[in-house]
């Protein structure tokens, strides 16, 4: 779960992590009372969505005046915010933070994050704050600082002293990091994130430590411990189509194709996407509907795809162990009957009643189409799709 900047500061603000003073608006007869609760010369208006990259596209402005900063205010709430996070559709801009200005000496960028890996939290620390770290990796990966914490022992004094010394702070500012460390690290373990960043994380000319920008996100798994945490949670920030998904117990992600996808298992989910990609064709989704999904909860999924305008076609890829071939093969016709679709639809069953759910499948009405392999599934709904276009592009050319 993801929440947004100003909510992220606030739980900082808990853990000892020095922030900047801000005020949250989100109607436009909230601007002119909380801009003129700014006492800096200098302030910053920061949009509140759920995507990166908000600088770069007009998302955070500074303003030098009390008129500057209305008039910001009143052009970006209610603006849609196009980031490469977003795709071209955008965001809405239902709500902003306006935060006094801030003395900077350096920026810095510090994250703590679970390192799959090895299976341990990691701190990422680099010199090069207020740039995407992805940047830094790629054009000066010395740059970057990855200090190990073992869970078990925690994060510990010498390997606070370690990446202070790698960031060659000045010696009146380590005392404000070391808080801000331990402060970091605790907010990661007591409210189970999955990852906690600071970017940029900067040093005040009077040597102190402020967190300018902020992001956290939550193990979603984990949220039944943290009932105040999950009230944190923005649906309108979300995807429709995710939320839905998430009240039938699926994992689902939206993107920007036109083939669907209909998969158990992560691993596989992203193996078929690849496989999609390598054909020639573009995944619409991402979505996992887990080792022991029901007929039910596949119907559900199926429908899920199916009201995506962007679908033309299908993709289901089942490996069938706990999760049986004949419930994935009744949920699609079941799903199918619901909506009726002329769209091509093909389905690799592999595992547990394999031939008993192709032959379920056999005696469907629907376009469905049965392939025998992963590569083999993915290269003919591409071909399916690819003969639609032509013959649609030929009865076009006819008519002209």
């Amino acid at each position: 779960m993801n929440i947004h900047e100003y909510q992220a500061k606030q739980i900082l603000k808990q853990y000892g992590i020095k922030v900047m003073k801000g005020y949250l608006i989100t109607k436009e007869e909230d601007i002119k009372p909380n801009v003129q609760k700014i006492e800096s010369d200098i302030a910053v208006v920061k949009a509140q969505v759920h995507a990166g990259g908000r600088s770069k596209a007009g998302g955070v402005k500074l303003v030098t005046s009390l008129a500057e900063a209305i008039e910001t205010s009143k052009d970006l709430l209610g603006k849609t915010l196009v980031t490469h996070q977003t795709g071209s559709e955008g965001v809405l801009v239902r709500k902003l933070y306006i935060e006094e200005g801030c003395n900077i000496k350096k920026e810095y960028y510090l994250s703590i994050v679970l390192d799959r890996s090895n299976s341990q939290v990691a701190v990422i620390a680099s010199e090069e704050g207020g740039v995407e770290i992805e940047e830094v990796a790629k054009k000066t990966p010395e740059k970057i600082i990855k200090t190990d914490v073992n869970s078990c022992i925690g994060l510990t004094d010498y390997q606070i002293r370690y990446i202070i010394n790698k960031l060659k702070l000045p010696l009146e500012a380590h005392k404000a990091m070391e808080k801000t460390l331990k402060g970091l690290y605790k907010c990661y373990i007591e409210n189970d994130c999955s990852l906690v960043e600071i970017n940029p994380l900067v040093l005040t000319l009077d040597n102190d430590i402020v967190a300018l920008d902020s992001k956290i996100n939550f193990d979603d798994n984990a949220l039944f411990r943290h009932p105040d945490i999950k009230d944190l949670r923005d649906i309108k920030e979300e995807n429709p189509k995710e939320i839905e998904a998430s009240e039938y117990g699926l994992s689902y992600i939206a993107l920007n194709g036109s083939i669907g996808c209909l998969v158990n298992g992560a691993g596989l989910a992203m193996a078929t996407m690849d496989s999609i990609k390598n054909a020639g064709g573009s995944p619409a989704n991402f979505l996992d509907v887990g080792g022991s999904a029901s007929s039910e909860s596949v119907t559900n999924a199926f429908v899920l795809i199916l009201s995506d305008p962007q679908v033309r076609g299908i993709f289901v890829n089942i490996f069938g162990g706990i999760m049986k071939c004949d419930v994935i093969a009744n949920g699609i016709i079941k799903a199918t009957n619901i909506i009726h679709t002329k769209m091509p639809i093909v389905v690799r069953l592999e595992g547990t009643n394999e031939e008993k759910g192709k032959e379920i499948l056999k005696k469907s009405n629907a376009n469905i189409h049965i392939a025998n392999s992963l590569d083999e599934g993915s290269e003919m709904i591409v071909k399916l799709l690819n003969k639609i276009n032509y013959e649609n592009h030929k009865k076009y050319d006819t008519y002209e």
